[in-house]
């Protein structure tokens, strides 16, 4: 796996979005690597909330929801209400090896988290804060968004030793807007390396990797399962290279307060915490409002709609 290449530096601040450079980079290569857009101040915050989470949420009432990573289709958490109503809830999800065979959690639940998610953005004042602000509002606007809209919002728990393997996937399957619009919004909370399972990317993967498939309720048995996209399977407007290659892995090794910018049909991947220290990172998608997301995809809507990231509509 190849070290990452290294994004241009960002602009002393966000009061015009992403440089030239930076936006050059992101066309280029579908992700971007932006230090310090967290202050190490909000990542000791959103740290200190993470953990009063983790420490405090109740087993006495919880159903035990794993989170499977795409390994398996059709097990753990896909099949679980538990996790199909957590649009518009905060809720807590294991990793599938902090249980044993018999199915007894082995680890205490603060080290057994896989994620918490899915509306972190509202619910917890500091990630809303962290999420919902002029500063993020200028970065999507700059990436081309009119009416971006915010959702699943997730602490991502790396736990020591157990913290599962990501596998090469899209987020647009995931959160399928027509024509595709989705952009990740990644920030390490801790150092994120090798050793702990740090993100890689197939760079430029964006432009050769079309959304071909989507993961959706299953009206008929319940549960999700993937389905074949019969919509559009690239961004509007979006220069497709039609030139077939093995895809290769970029290490994306950052420091706390990083943000990594992710494009919808970007492959990227995390390989297992093999390290006896875990990282939390936290994380949400953008959509572009005007687009169609349909009732097919997993996440649906709160009443309210999904949330605007404020002043970012062009005037």
């Amino acid at each position: 796996m190849a070290p990452s290449r290294i994004s241009p530096p960002p602009a002393a601040d966000f009061s015009h979005g992403l440089t030239k450079e930076q936006l050059e980079f992101w066309d280029t290569n579908g992700f971007l690597l932006i230090p310090d857009a967290l202050s190490q101040e909000t990542v000791k915050d959103l740290l200190g909330e993470s953990n009063k989470m983790l420490n405090e949420f109740s087993l006495e009432d919880h159903p035990m929801t794993k989170f499977t990573t795409g390994d398996s289709e059709g097990s753990g958490h896909v099949n679980d209400q538990y996790f199909l109503e957590s649009g518009d809830k905060i809720r807590f999800f294991f990793e599938e090896d902090a249980f044993d065979a018999q199915g007894t959690l082995t680890k205490p639940k603060h080290l057994a988290i896989n994620k918490i998610g899915h509306y972190l953005h509202h619910l917890s004042p500091p990630f809303a804060s962290a999420s919902i602000n002029a500063q993020n509002a200028r970065i999507a606007h700059s990436l081309g968004f009119h009416d971006p809209r915010v959702l699943q919002s997730m602490i991502i728990c790396k736990q020591p030793e157990i913290g599962g393997r990501v596998p090469p996937h899209q987020d647009s399957v995931f959160l399928y807007t027509d024509p595709p619009s989705a952009v990740g919004f990644w920030y390490a909370l801790d150092n994120a390396t090798a050793e702990n399972g740090c993100l890689s990317f197939a760079a430029g993967s964006h432009k050769r990797a079309p959304i071909r498939q989507r993961f959706v309720r299953n009206e008929e048995h319940g549960g999700t399962h993937f389905v074949q996209n019969e919509g559009a399977q690239w961004p509007e407007g979006l220069e497709e290279d039609e030139e077939v290659k093995k895809e290769v892995y970029e290490l994306g090794e950052v420091k706390a307060g990083t943000l990594v910018l992710i494009h919808g049909n970007l492959l990227h991947k995390s390989e297992k915490n093999i390290s006896r220290k875990g990282r939390i990172a936290y994380t949400y998608h953008v959509i572009e409002g005007g687009k169609e997301y349909d009732g097919k995809n997993w996440l649906q809507p709160p009443e309210a709609g999904f949330t605007k990231l404020a002043g970012a509509t062009k005037v």
